[in-house]
């Protein structure tokens, strides 16, 4: 009798118009042909993250993973660490106006960098060496002080007529937070700021302090003035500014409620006549629900005390570094889990309870709990198994930027279906092209059932010339016994 399928997902609308998950980026590949893609996640630096946020965060780097395979071109990953969170929150006695300082503000760039250092950094690190993807890490406070996004943002000024309903369906009214200048303090819901001016030069906005009063500020490309922009807000800006890339495409990574919220979204870029092939693409990730069928907040149970913990969460759920091992350990097991959900987009495009993602993490493999980490490359079967024989010793790709993490004495795992070989690197040589490489690399370390000739006409029916540019390495393997 064979066992429980470890996942067993219903057919949806979106599931049966695909084969693969990734492929929910092929229509704008095929329209675009970028030359690289790059996917984008951002995250509320307000404490240790839980299951679901990094779940959306592991998402994108084995999405890179997967489209520098699929497309193949370069990709990478940006993480947008929001520091303009409210890190306290007070309300004026007499006009019951909520105030807010952001943690920017609160805590300063050296606070705000220890959060990152405290909960975040060595994640994505050992996220970045499992996939061989890059990273990049930007605050909010960084990226509103760029003349290009202060720039956009005084674009969609001159039609706020046309935007504000979508950004504030409720009122119209669209919350603008521009601190107080002396103490950093602003109105939550920015009801008594107002835009008083606007022109060639930039944007002047009244608004009222708690402590200071009444002030006005201005705003332009170059100078400091803090604008922190509600949530919808900022993702129009931050997408309008993404969408003047002309050979990157980007990719918005999202937890599934953002679903919702795209819309109105959408709806404001609409506005501004964004152009249909350039509207962003998004990858929701699956929804990661409480017991009850909302989703998970750990907002919500800080609020209301560890008690009101369900008793099927565990604790690492919502604080995740209280997993019990290192980072490495947790990190493999959520790209494992990961990688299970994408491998059908039933399972990628719905919601789980924490409970079930819980389950399914803790029931990964022991085998695969135990093997070393190592680099990974798949590979056709007839090469696979030649690699697995020991007759083949030089494996050759182009020196993209997954390879220029290789190094000597790095574990080298093949991957050919159901089946895996693990090396070890034993050299590097870089060359300018396959010419060259086959210079000085001998033919039948490479492919000893093959001539150079038939080798080089193989290797060129696999590689364009656009990619055969970025140079080629040769790795020395020998293999390795466990």
């Amino acid at each position: 009798m064979s066992a429980s399928p470890l996942l067993i997902s219903p057919n949806s609308v979106l599931a049966n118009a695909l084969l693969r998950s990734i492929d929910m980026l092929r229509p704008r590949v095929h329209a675009m042909r970028p030359r690289r893609i790059e996917f984008v996640v951002g995250t509320q630096i307000n404490g240790a993250p839980h299951l679901g946020t990094n779940l959306v965060q592991t998402t994108a780097f084995l999405l890179a993973k997967i489209a520098r395979r699929e497309f193949p071109v370069e990709t990478s990953v940006r993480f947008g660490a929001l520091d303009n969170a409210p890190y306290e929150v007070i309300l004026d006695p007499e006009t019951h106006h909520a105030y807010q300082a952001t943690y920017f503000h609160a805590l300063g760039k050296a606070g705000v960098d220890e959060l990152i250092d405290t909960y975040y950094r060595a994640f994505f690190d050992s996220l970045s060496e499992a996939t061989a993807t890059d990273y990049a890490l930007e605050t909010y406070t960084d990226q509103q002080s760029s003349p290009a996004f202060r720039a956009e943002f005084l674009r969609t000024l001159e039609r706020l007529d046309e935007i504000r309903w979508w950004l504030a369906p409720s009122h119209g009214v669209v919350h603008v937070r521009v601190p107080c200048p002396q103490c950093g303090w602003a109105e939550k819901r920015a009801d008594r700021t107002k835009l008083v001016h606007l022109d060639e030069d930039g944007a002047r906005f009244a608004a009222v302090c708690l402590d200071h009063g009444p002030y006005e500020i201005d705003v332009d490309p170059e100078n400091r003035t803090y604008v922190d922009l509600a949530t919808l807000y900022r993702n129009l800006v931050k997408e309008r500014l993404l969408m003047r890339g002309n050979d990157t495409l980007y990719v918005m990574l999202k937890g599934g409620d953002w679903a919702f919220g795209c819309q109105l979204v959408d709806g404001a870029l609409g506005a501004l006549d964004a152009p249909g092939t350039r509207m962003p693409i998004r990858i929701f990730t699956p929804q990661v629900l409480a017991p009850t069928g909302a989703k998970l907040s750990k907002s919500l149970l800080r609020d209301r005390g560890k008690d009101a913990l369900p008793t099927d969460v565990e604790p690492w759920m919502i604080d995740t570094t209280q997993w019990p091992r290192d980072t490495d350990h947790y990190v493999d097991a959520l790209l494992w889990l990961v990688g299970e959900l994408l491998t059908d987009p039933k399972h990628f495009f719905r919601s789980f309870t924490v409970k079930e993602l819980g389950r399914i993490m803790t029931n990964r493999p022991a085998d695969l709990a135990q093997r070393p980490r190592a680099h990974e490359m798949g590979i056709y079967k007839r090469y696979f198994d030649l690699i697995a024989s020991g007759e083949k010793t030089t494996e050759i790709r182009v020196d993209d930027s997954s390879r220029k993490r290789l190094k000597e004495g790095d574990l080298l795992r093949f991957k050919c279906r159901d089946e895996e070989v693990l090396t070890r690197i034993t050299r590097i040589a870089r060359y300018a092209d396959f010419d060259e490489m086959f210079e000085h690399e001998p033919v039948s370390s490479v492919n000893p059932t093959a001539s150079r000739e038939d080798q080089l006409r193989n290797i060129r029916e696999i590689y364009p010339p656009e990619r055969e540019a970025l140079g080629v390495v040769a790795i020395g393997i020998e293999l390795v016994g466990l």
